[in-house]
């Protein structure tokens, strides 16, 4: 099934455009804000292919994606007319302000920093690049090249007063304009040379604090919060008949003085107290904090809440190396890399071993941990156990060695440069032992404590007749076979382009695009339903299954002309029998696919069903096997 298909799903679960107030996304989830999340069934969202979970998160329904996030994003906004910003709804913007004060804080920062996030990486690690390139002596640090690629990386951050006052004024539902100019004011080259310059600054006779606010975060949020109440009180005493002059000259004049005599000030103490209580953590109780940062960041993650904090490792990474949070992750997302690749490696399941790996790949080398965590660890729970023994012993050496991060960056294997620096030579080298650390121990202990993902069923070629079964059911008496009643390639249920068959809702099973029109019994059992239109059988197996043949999509309104049924309803047959002869080019002909899902109709009275490895199946192969 293609993203298309299964954005729709989404789309549909959640109750459409009638039950969606906004949406938007960050690096890895879908982020909805829904009229009533009572109706979406979760475990239903959590079977859509491509979800690695949901998450219920300060009002806001999460759905977890991936790296593929915004692919799906881009087809569900075209599916409805629906704000695509959570300040554009000012209905449930006062429902959210009426949670608590924690809330409150955590939906702002984390709604104006997540659309900035995806800059903030490629910035983070074009400077990941610069400090390997310079260390290493490919480029030297005098050169325009290196002035001119170090630009790129600085950008994001050295402009975040700007970009933050855009995000923000979408969450007050601020002119943006105006939000803007508030940022540029912070960052004007002219105001800058009055700060370098060391002198005393006074506008028309107040203090000015002499402070640079480029890469800032918490003074263009508070500007911002300001305005949102200045534009009200504007709006009611300038005079109609001269709102549309006075109303941005006062705008401008008293939040450009707010701002830098009032405002701003505050905004840089409150980040300089979020980066003392970094430093001051890591100088007195690393040994402590580091443990447990490290273990539970992935619950952290599992909130949401790690993007939340984004205010404190910006302000330590920017201005000074950061020691808690980025080295934390740096443990925490080897850990659950480590986790999903054990994982990939003991499981006798393919389509574990299929999300797993992927998992363990985005976790590792990119450091992007959602699908690792809902897709493995969180599933499993005892890989999540493993990952956060290993993350706090890792944090614990984090601790006593002091790690410090020098770029922002997701930490990874990737950006593992980050840790670079001249002048500590030794602290890269304390990242690769960090990182040998989580990933040994994490897939160590994943390995002893293993984990339950079901029977492990492993396919096998069929033609090894009762040899095979030992191979396949791994000490499984139960499991059963169900062959293809057709010559043809098999696909997955998901890839049908039929949301009754894809959305498994008469149940699980495969399809097979049919290279003939002959169709025969795939199991010794009984003929219960012909259907009058000849486009489908059901038929129940001697072993229990009961099994759809639905020979072609809406093939229904053909009335049975291209089919020639050779059984009847309640007739017993043999594995092979004749079932069916269907003119597969007449059915083209007339406008309609001839993919033929095979459906299991009681897969709840199961525990599994287990797609066979191979794509090119006939009646003596096995299609499925049932556990």
């Amino acid at each position: 099934m293609g993203i298309k298909d299964s954005a729709k799903q989404i789309y549909d679960a959640v109750g459409n455009e009638a039950n969606i107030n906004y949406l938007t996304h960050c690096v890895t989830r879908l982020r909805f804000r829904l009229k009533d999340e009572s109706i979406v069934d979760d475990e239903k969202v959590k079977q859509i292919p491509g979800v690695m979970g949901i998450n219920h998160q300060n009002g806001q329904y999460q759905v977890i994606i991936g790296n593929a996030v915004s692919d799906y994003y881009d087809k569900i906004i075209k599916m409805g007319n629906f704000p695509t910003d959570e300040s554009e709804n000012a209905t449930e913007k006062s429902k959210e302000e009426k949670g608590n004060w924690f809330d409150q804080f955590t939906s702002f920062i984390s709604s104006c920093m997540s659309p900035l996030i995806p800059a903030l990486i490629g910035g983070g690690m074009i400077k990941v690049i610069v400090i390997l390139l310079t260390t290493v002596g490919w480029m030297s640090t005098k050169s325009q090249t290196y002035t001119i690629i170090s630009v790129f990386g600085d950008a994001p951050f050295y402009f975040l007063p700007i970009e933050l006052a855009i995000t923000a004024s979408k969450y007050h539902k601020v002119n943006q304009m105006m939000a803007v100019i508030a940022g540029a004011i912070l960052i004007h080259p002219n105001f800058i040379s009055l700060v370098n310059s060391g002198k005393a600054i006074h506008l028309m006779g107040l203090p000015v604090t002499a402070t640079s606010y480029s890469s800032s975060v918490i003074p263009i949020l508070l500007i911002v919060w300001a305005m949102k109440y200045l534009e009200a009180f504007l709006e009611k005493v300038v005079p109609a008949s001269f709102k549309s002059i006075l109303k941005p000259l006062l705008e401008i004049f008293i939040i450009g003085v707010v701002s830098l005599v009032i405002i701003g000030p505050i905004g840089t103490w409150a980040g300089d107290i979020l980066s003392s209580i970094v430093l001051l953590i890591q100088k007195h109780a690393a040994w402590l904090a580091m443990p447990l940062m490290a273990a539970f960041m992935p619950l952290i993650v599992m909130t949401g809440m790690h993007w939340a904090f984004s205010p404190i490792f910006l302000a330590a990474s920017i201005a000074t190396p950061d020691s808690l949070i980025l080295p934390a992750m740096l443990a925490a997302n080897i850990a659950q890399g480590a986790a999903s690749l054990a994982v990939a490696f003991k499981t006798k399941n393919k389509n574990t071993r299929q999300i797993a790996s992927a998992a363990a790949v985005s976790a590792l080398v990119a450091g992007v941990t959602e699908p690792a965590l809902y897709g493995v660890t969180l599933k499993y729970k005892k890989p999540l156990y493993a990952s956060m023994i290993s993350g706090a012993i890792a944090g614990l050496f984090i601790g006593i060695v002091n790690l410090k991060s020098f770029a922002f960056a997701v930490p990874s294997i990737l950006s593992i440069p980050q840790f670079v620096n001249k002048a500590m030579p030794s602290n890269f080298i304390y990242a690769l032992i960090v990182i040998a650390i989580s990933f040994v121990l994490t897939f160590v202990l994943t390995m002893i404590l293993g984990f339950d993902d079901g029977p492990q069923v492993v396919t096998a070629d069929d033609s090894k007749n009762t040899a095979d079964n030992s191979a396949i059911e791994s000490g499984d008496k139960e499991t059963k076979k169900v062959y293809s009643p057709v010559k043809g390639e098999m696909i997955t249920l998901d890839s049908v382009d039929d949301p009754t068959f894809a959305q498994k809702m008469l149940g699980d099973g495969v399809a097979v695009i049919p290279e003939d029109g002959k169709f025969y019994a795939p199991f010794d059992g009984e003929i219960e339903t012909v259907f009058p239109t000849k486009h489908a059988i059901g038929l129940k197996s001697d072993s229990g299954i009961e099994l759809l043949i639905h020979i072609g999509l809406d093939t229904v309104e053909l009335k049975g002309k291209p089919y020639d049924v050779k059984v009847k309803d309640h007739q017993h047959v043999k594995k092979g029998d004749l079932l069916v002869e269907a003119d597969l080019e007449a059915i083209k002909k007339a406008g309609y696919e001839t993919v033929t899902p095979l459906i299991v109709t009681n897969t709840k009275e199961f525990v599994e069903i287990v797609p066979n490895e191979k794509t090119t199946v006939d009646n003596n192969t096995v299609s499925f096997y049932v556990v």
